[in-house]
């Protein structure tokens, strides 16, 4: 696991309140992890604070997943 993947558990883990182990690529944000509206926005927050990107609504609105969320920070 990459630096960067790392960084993307921990602020899942943070804003879902869920042990970071048991978070995986497959599930789904709001789902599995019931991370709503305002969490959304956290959890953007806390991404673009520690990966130091900007991540713009039209990509934000593409991740729904936890893989999807990695395979951006991959591209950035």
């Amino acid at each position: 696991m990459t630096a960067r993947q790392e960084l993307v558990f921990d602020a899942l883990a943070k804003v879902s309140r869920r042990d970071r182990s048991a978070i995986k690529p497959e599930q789904e944000l709001t789902a599995d992890l019931g991370i709503d509206s305002p969490k959304s926005m956290q959890l953007l927050m806390e991404l673009e604070e520690k990966l130091k990107v900007e991540i713009s609504e039209e990509d934000a609105l593409r991740m729904s997943t936890v893989g999807d969320i990695l395979a951006f920070v991959e591209k950035v």
